[in-house]
Order: structure tokens, then C-alpha cells, then sequence
């Protein structure tokens, strides 16, 4: 659930979201890697003690 709310409004997931989509990827394999995504994302921003800073503008 919460990949899908953030394949709507992180830009970084979105965007990687729409890349595979293009690619030709199927909707849930793009689900997959916006899954991995916000868990790397949550596993940097505890480890590093540090503040979410999007990548893509």
C-alpha cells in the first residue's frame, strides 16, 4: 500500500515508476522496484540519521 501511494507522490519513485513502465516492464514489476525502492530509501534515512533529500527535481 504504501509503495502505490508513493509511486503517486515521491518523485523519485515516479519517475523510476514511468522509466520501467516504458521499458515495457508490467505494472506489478514497477510496484516491485517502487517496494524495494522506499525500503532502501527508509533503511538510508534511519541509518544515516539524516533527512529524506529527493534526487530528481
Amino acid at each position: 500500500m504504501a509503495a502505490i501511494v508513493a509511486g503517486q507522490h515521491n518523485t523519485d519513485i515516479k519517475a523510476q515508476k514511468t522509466r520501467l513502465l516504458k521499458q515495457g516492464k508490467t505494472k506489478m514489476q514497477a510496484l516491485g522496484a517502487a517496494m524495494r525502492k522506499l525500503s532502501q530509501i527508509c533503511f538510508g534515512v534511519v541509518k544515516n540519521q539524516t533527512e529524506y533529500l529527493p534526487q530528481v527535481s
